[in-house]
């Protein structure tokens, strides 16, 4: 490891030790905001260690209209249990917090928050070290747009006993659920024959002697580099959580059937046969999910990518004996992506997470599906329709724009809460972004427009250097994506499909249905957008073979 890297982890260390030497962030006046506000109290300390109880209060008037935090709250007004969540995040000024909707009694209440399905888990992200602020965002939205569940978000505002915290992300956390990750509820009594294969969720993170963990048998490839600058790449054993069932309910059946399992799709991949479309590895994965995360994984740079927050999810067999896989995903945690970190390659444009880093050890799972020229081939073909769309220039600057127009007041109270995230004059600016920033701004603007030009540098680098060929023999699977043309201005849309239209809606940024129209099976479809919220909305259109794709647009 480089002896840099050894002094600012060093220093690292003494700061959060040493936590009084940190800028104390700005009081701010907080009276209204365009965005929702959420206000938490509590009567005890808010720690990281358990939730405490308190009451949560979230004030919504609808779009184009200003919310005060004296107005009676309207979208939820009950009792929470709230704690710190994180790890190095904890030195920060900006906290993340975990919530769960409780009763008076202190019990779980599935509620529905800012219009997202109902549910009793969620999350407040804090963007402090990304003054962009939508980092995450970005990743859900994109995952979701890929045709996968992600998390929903909706913007907000958030005080915390009397103090303004700043902007923040209400997101949905990862879990088993018909409105999240839609797969077969595990009971006790599920121990054999299709009831004990799904569904499972495991991950490969962060873990302590809470998780119940076991390691892959298949050894993975971190980079160590020495006091000289050289450096070396070793194995190092990859360390598997099974997130779902919880600890304290699963059956000793059930681990030991997802183990195994993982096992041997680990193993598959590693096989001498490993490529064979029938024995090898894609009998037990999901190859067109292992597609799609690798080319999310890799648009990122990720300093986590692969061995952080890596998420997959076991289905149940199928009814009619075909195997439930393994699918790759969902994504979570990307506010030190697309070009925010400097360590792990994240601040080099042409490099390659897959290949691992000096922190956690990379799965090498991924190096060697990369070896498998059809799965090349259908990284290609997916990755090139994707630019046509989603992963369009303009696609992208159409999301970045969007929500520096939904932020456009409350960015002003995030950077003069936390200023200390901006560029400093001082050299001896010791705060905690400044030691994982890849580069620094001195305003908001100027972070959107560096993040639009990393884009395209990343984007420009995968065009160029990821492998395979695209034809209609490159596919390992069928992909159901097709391109659709959409125009539209203030007042309506018009959609010209090659595929006749079952169906379309138009969903919002948190995932919610605003409207929805039938094709009739025609190829253009006309549609009012009259009294719609502003912001970014998507349209998906589902043609009548059951295909689907997307398109973006800006609501004004």
């Amino acid at each position: 490891m480089k002896p840099g890297y050894l002094l600012k982890s060093a220093l690292f260390s003494c700061l959060i030790m040493a936590s009084p030497i940190r800028a104390l962030a700005d009081h701010v006046s907080f009276t209204s905001s365009d965005l929702p506000i959420i206000i938490i109290n509590t009567t005890e300390a808010i720690n990281a260690d358990s939730k405490v109880m308190g009451t949560m209060k979230i004030i919504n008037n609808g779009v184009g209209k200003i919310n005060h935090i004296s107005d009676t709250p309207n979208d939820y007004d009950g009792y929470v249990g709230v704690k710190w969540r994180g790890e190095s995040s904890l030195s920060f000024n900006q906290k993340k917090y975990t919530i769960e909707t409780w009763t008076a009694e202190g019990n779980d209440s599935a509620v529905s928050l800012l219009g997202m399905p109902k549910e009793e888990d969620w999350v407040l992200l804090a963007p402090y070290n990304d003054v962009s602020m939508v980092r995450d965002v970005f990743a859900y939205h994109m995952w979701n747009q890929m045709g996968h569940w992600g998390p929903r978000t909706q913007m907000c505002e958030v005080m915390v006993n009397g103090e303004y915290m700043g902007v923040y992300a209400l997101c949905e956390s990862i879990k088993r659920d018909k409105n999240r990750l839609d797969i077969s509820k595990l009971k006790p009594e599920d121990i054999a024959g299709r009831d004990v294969t799904g569904g499972y969720i495991v991950r490969i993170d962060a873990f302590d002697s809470n998780d119940l963990t076991f390691p892959s048998k298949v050894k993975g490839v971190q980079v160590q580099q020495s006091w000289w600058g050289g450096s070396q790449t070793v194995a190092a054993t990859v360390t598997w959580t099974i997130y779902y069932p919880k600890k304290e309910d699963i059956q000793p059946a059930q681990k030991a059937y997802i183990q195994q399992y993982v096992d041997s799709a680990e193993l598959a991949i590693q096989a001498d046969n490993f490529a064979d479309p029938v024995e090898g590895y894609a009998k037990l994965i999901d190859v067109a999910s292992f597609v799609d995360y690798f080319i999310h994984t890799e648009l990122s740079l990720n300093a986590d990518g692969f061995k952080r927050s890596a998420y997959y999810y076991k289905e149940k067999d199928h009814h009619d004996g075909t195997r439930g896989k393994l699918f790759a995903g969902p994504v979570w945690d990307f506010n030190l992506a697309y070009g925010n970190c400097n360590f792990c390659n994240a601040n080099k444009v042409r490099s390659w997470v897959y290949q691992g880093c000096e922190t956690n050890p990379t799965p090498v799972m991924w190096k060697r599906l990369l070896e498998d020229p059809a799965f090349c081939n259908a990284v290609k073909c997916r990755y090139q329709q994707l630019r046509q769309t989603i992963l369009s220039e303009e696609s992208i600057d159409q999301f970045l724009d969007s929500y520096a127009q939904l932020l456009d007041q409350a960015k002003e109270r995030q950077l003069k809460k936390y200023k200390e995230v901006l560029k400093s004059n001082n050299p001896w600016d010791w705060s905690p972004t400044s030691f994982f920033a890849a580069y620094r701004v001195s305003s908001y603007q100027e972070e959107i427009e560096y993040v639009k030009s990393w884009f395209r540098q990343r984007l420009a680098f995968l065009d160029e250097n990821l492998p395979g060929e695209c034809s209609e023999q490159s596919h390992v699977q069928p992909l159901s994506f097709f391109d659709v043309d959409l125009s539209y201005t203030d007042q309506c849309a018009r959609l010209s499909s090659p595929k006749p239209i079952a169906r379309v809606d138009l969903v919002n940024a948190a995932g919610v249905c605003l409207k929805s129209h039938p094709g009739h099976n025609t190829h253009q479809l006309t549609f009012s957008l009259d009294s719609l919220p502003k912001g970014l909305a998507v349209v998906v259109c589902y043609a009548n073979d059951g295909s689907m794709t997307s398109k973006n647009l800006v609501l004004k």
